[in-house]
């Protein structure tokens, strides 16, 4: 924990007092526990994966709930816009209802708190994904209690170092959720911490939103600039005429539009062997994946082991000052996002899902082809094309890239609008950074104030400003 945010969560903790007795709990992670609480596994204090012949006598057109992964969000939400007919998801799918903890099995959802206390199906019936653990809580035992421990820290990193399974794709197991030893302090008092913890980690939830629209904005502002210098130039007082092309509109007098097959060379496509899931060691080879052009940027460290069987294609390695195009993605989003490698460790091959585009550098700087490329002139193109029937949803074809349409200045202005870029670019990206920073900072904070209370190192039904936490109840 970095010594701000450990800072920070002091002066939240001496808003409280400690439990006046405490004892050994027995369990590592834990260490002492409040007098009066106990320790149960928690196939004590709840059923695990209750079964759907639950609502078999419903009729089959009961509206219900579909949960698919994506809709398991982070921190505990759940994406209910999605129903579907009882009679089309009996079997094959997990089933909970209102008041069920559910816990994603799979690595990376498992890690990054998918998870979520099901609240508002409709019906109060859900089914969806299978790579859920669902736990329903017994008596003695508050759901939201039990779900805030499954966010804890301890619990994700345990279970962790628990997953099986080859690759990237590994899971927790139905034992280790039910083996979990876990600290359960009185029923009154378990309300107590899950209503305390509602409220904080709400508000936190309420500030990170807030940083993260504040980025948008930032984003949506780099890309203005970037638009306005590539299309318009630097100099607002410079003669404009029509380009007669939809995308561009008027651009200056002294520039050309054109297509960008004019200025383009060459286009290389790369190779995707099967590789191991794992990133390159420092002498071994590797294969980029599609995400290493992320909005402008080249991320090196997106990119997979190459098995010592395969001989590296050497044509293909990946060579400072290459512009790169993404040809393929998950995400529709980045699917033509251009990137300048500005820095790239040896023993990196291009895949097939990025281009590598060869430009006449006397013409146009590879630089300004990027930031062209990126702005929203081009995207508008791309999703076009996305969008149409001439292209594949999250592909792009060599001949579309071809054709896209820029505006192209002088060679030395091109330079100028470059470096002006390159500076604005900057800052902004500095600012967004420290949001970044200050978003992480807020989640380590969550996370912090979560193992606090439900491990009883603070008693969060006594603050020590009653006005701060005046509905807390014993």
């Amino acid at each position: 924990m970095s010594e701000t945010i450990e800072s920070v969560l002091k002066g939240e903790l001496r808003r409280f007092k400690a439990y006046p007795m405490y004892r050994d709990s027995g369990v590592e992670w834990l260490g002492e526990i409040p007098a009066g609480w106990e320790v149960k596994r928690i196939r004590f204090i709840s059923d695990s994966n209750p079964v759907a012949s639950e609502v078999r006598s419903l009729p089959g057109d009961t509206e219900v709930s579909f949960v698919p992964m994506e809709a398991v969000g982070e921190n505990g939400g759940l994406a209910l816009e999605t129903t579907k007919l009882l009679s089309d998801v009996k079997a094959g799918y997990t089933y909970f209802r209102d008041g069920d903890v559910v816990v994603a099995k799979i690595t990376p959802c498992f890690e990054n708190g998918k998870g979520a206390l099901a609240d508002g199906l409709t019906n109060g019936i859900a089914f969806g994904t299978t790579e859920l653990h669902v736990l329903r809580t017994k008596a003695e035992a508050d759901a939201g209690f039990a779900f805030y421990v499954t966010l804890s820290d301890a619990f994700r990193k345990i279970g962790e170092a628990d997953m099986y399974g080859a690759g990237g794709q590994k899971r927790i197991s139905e034992t280790f959720v039910r083996d979990f030893r876990i600290p359960l302090p009185p029923l009154p008092q378990q309300r107590a911490i899950a209503k305390f913890l509602d409220r904080e980690t709400a508000r936190i939830d309420t500030l990170v939103a807030r940083k993260k629209r504040l980025i948008t904005l930032l984003q949506e502002r780099r890309l203005a600039l970037i638009t306005c210098a590539v299309t318009k130039g630097l100099n607002p007082a410079a003669p404009m005429k029509d380009s007669g092309v939809e995308w561009l509109g008027e651009i200056p007098a002294h520039w050309e539009d054109t297509r960008l097959r004019r200025v383009l060379t060459w286009i290389e496509q790369g190779w995707s062997p099967d590789c191991e899931n794992r990133p390159a060691d420092e002498d071994e080879w590797g294969v980029l994946k599609a995400g290493c052009v992320n909005r402008g940027e080249f991320v090196e460290s997106e990119h997979k082991t190459l098995p010592q069987s395969e001989r590296p294609i050497l044509e293909l390695e990946i060579r400072e000052g290459d512009l790169l195009m993404s040809r393929a993605s998950g995400s529709r989003d980045l699917v033509g996002s251009v990137a300048v490698v500005r820095k790239c460790r040896p023993r990196l091959l291009l895949c097939d899902k990025v281009f590598r585009l060869h430009v006449d550098e006397r013409q146009v700087s590879k630089t300004f082809a990027a930031h062209a490329l990126n702005s929203r002139v081009a995207r508008s193109q791309i999703e076009s094309v996305l969008s149409g029937g001439s292209g594949l949803a999250n592909n792009i074809a060599q001949s579309v890239v071809k054709d896209l349409m820029i505006a192209l200045p002088p060679r030395d202005e091109q330079e100028e609008i470059t470096a002006f870029i390159d500076n604005e670019a900057a800052r902004l990206d500095g600012l967004i950074a420290h949001i970044r920073n200050a978003m992480f900072r807020l989640n380590e904070l969550r996370m912090a104030l979560i193992s606090a209370a439900i491990t009883g190192k603070i008693d969060v039904r006594y603050p020590t400003d009653p006005a701060t936490d005046a509905d807390a109840t014993a």
